[in-house]
Order: C-alpha cells, then sequence, then structure tokens
C-alpha cells in the first residue's frame, strides 16, 4: 500500500519561509517521479513543481524563484522549500507521486498571513 505522509505546513507571516517534507512508503522511490500541488479554496488544484526521477526539476512560473523542490531517496523523501512566501500562497499542499499508477498525499496547511 503506498503512503504519503507530508509534514511542516503551518502559519508563516509574508516573506516568511517552510520546508514541506513527504514521506513515502509502498513503493519504489528512487523510480518515482514526485511533485507538490496545492489547492486553495474555492480554486482548483494546480501544479506547483516536480522533480524526475533523474532529478530534473520543473516549476510553475508563479513560484520560480522562491520554490526549491529537492528528493533524498536513502530517506524516500520529498522536499519543499519555500522562500518570500506571500498570502496568495495559501492553499493545502498535496505531495504526488507517480510510479504505477497516480498517489497523493492527505494535504497540508499553507496559510501566509500578517
Amino acid at each position: 500500500q503506498v503512503q504519503l505522509v507530508e509534514s511542516g505546513g503551518g502559519l508563516v507571516q509574508p516573506g516568511g519561509s517552510l520546508r514541506l517534507s513527504c514521506e513515502a512508503s509502498g513503493l519504489i522511490f528512487s523510480i518515482s517521479s514526485m511533485g507538490w500541488f496545492r489547492q486553495a479554496p474555492g480554486k482548483q488544484r494546480e501544479l506547483v513543481a516536480t522533480i524526475s526521477s533523474l532529478y530534473y526539476t520543473n516549476y510553475e512560473d508563479f513560484v520560480k524563484g522562491r520554490f526549491t523542490i529537492s528528493r533524498d531517496n536513502a530517506k524516500n523523501t520529498v522536499y519543499l522549500e519555500m522562500n518570500n512566501l506571500k498570502p496568495e500562497d495559501t492553499a493545502v499542499y498535496f505531495c504526488h507521486a507517480y510510479w504505477d499508477s497516480d498517489y497523493w498525499g492527505q494535504g497540508t496547511q499553507v496559510t501566509v498571513s500578517s
């Protein structure tokens, strides 16, 4: 059974930083493509960033230069370092894995507010 468990969300002031973590189990992490999505209230879920099994990364324009995705295959964990956070980054952030199918975590809330 594949499980993705996110952590690291919380409340932060504008301009602040957070690091999200997603620990995976039940899949072959090293050959899985990993990513982060987010969903704000009343909006559709959207892609934030992805990292392939070969460590190629891709970012949506609205996070380029502010967010960094990385992975540690030894720990079966993918990270999202978020800097210079803005109120519009407020959302539930979901970890995604693609191995033999699509898998999702339960989400972690990120709130950017003063």
